[in-house]
C-alpha cells in the first residue's frame, strides 16, 4: 500500500499541476534571530518549509558577517513556504505576530540593530492588504494604537538563503539553541507582551470592528 502513495501523488500532480502549485505560497518574515523564527514557524500545520536567509538590503549574496555587522542593509528573515489550502496567509501572520515583540523596532529581544528589526515582506496586493489588517488586529489585541506597532510592512525583494550551518539550527544544535533562546529572554518577553496567547496562532482575541 505504501508503495502506491508516491504513484498516487504523482498522478494527482500530473493531472492537476496548476491547482497543486497555485496553493503553494511564500511568506518572507523578519522577527529577530532567524534560528528562533524558523523553529517557531516550521511546525505550524500547513507550513511546508521554513528557510533562514537575508532580505531587504542591496548587497548581493550577503554573508552572515556582513548582515550582523550592519553593513548590508539586510534583515535576518525566514522564507516560509505554505499550503494555502491548509493555512491562510492571515492565519500564518497570527503565528508570526505572537512570536515577535511588535512594539520594538530597534531589534528583537537581546539582539539589537537594523538586521534584527521586524519586517513583513509582502508579495502582491493581497498579501499587503492582509499584512496591514493583521497589524491593526495586533494593535487592537494589545490595546495600543497602530502607531505603536513597529513592524515595517514593505514589498518583497530578493531573498538570499543563509549559510548551511544556520539552516534547521534549533534541531541540529539543540543545547546551544535552548541556551541562546533562554539567555536572550525571548519567551519571557513574548509572555509579557502576549500573555496566554504567546506563540499561538489562535483567532484574534478582539476582532476588528468593520
Amino acid at each position: 500500500m505504501h508503495a502506491l502513495i508516491p504513484l498516487v501523488l504523482t498522478s494527482i500532480l500530473l493531472l492537476s499541476p496548476m491547482s497543486a502549485l497555485a496553493s503553494v505560497q511564500d511568506a518572507v518574515l523578519a522577527g529577530g534571530c532567524f534560528w528562533c523564527l524558523e523553529h517557531d514557524l516550521e511546525d505550524v500545520e500547513g507550513v511546508i518549509s521554513a528557510e533562514s536567509g537575508y532580505s531587504g538590503g542591496n548587497v548581493e549574496n550577503p554573508t552572515y558577517q556582513q548582515v550582523s555587522g550592519e553593513k548590508s542593509g539586510h534583515q535576518e528573515v525566514v522564507r516560509v513556504q505554505f499550503d494555502s489550502d491548509k493555512i491562510s496567509y492571515a492565519s500564518l501572520l497570527r503565528h508570526y505576530w505572537r512570536n515577535i515583540d511588535p512594539l520594538d523596532g530597534q531589534g528583537q529581544f537581546c539582539d539589537r540593530g537594523d538586521s534584527y528589526r521586524p519586517v513583513i515582506f509582502t508579495s502582491g496586493e493581497g498579501q499587503a492588504t492582509e499584512a496591514q489588517a493583521s497589524a491593526a488586529s495586533a494593535a487592537n489585541e494589545l490595546g495600543v494604537s497602530k502607531s505603536k506597532i513597529k513592524v515595517q510592512i514593505r514589498d518583497a525583494v530578493q531573498f538570499w538563503p543563509a549559510e548551511d550551518y544556520h539552516q534547521n539550527y534549533a534541531n541540529n544544535n539543540e543545547l546551544r539553541y535552548r541556551y541562546y533562546r533562554f539567555s536572550c529572554g525571548r519567551d519571557r518577553r513574548l509572555d509579557a507582551v502576549w500573555g496566554e496567547r504567546a506563540r499561538l496562532g489562535t483567532a484574534w482575541a478582539i476582532p476588528l470592528e468593520n
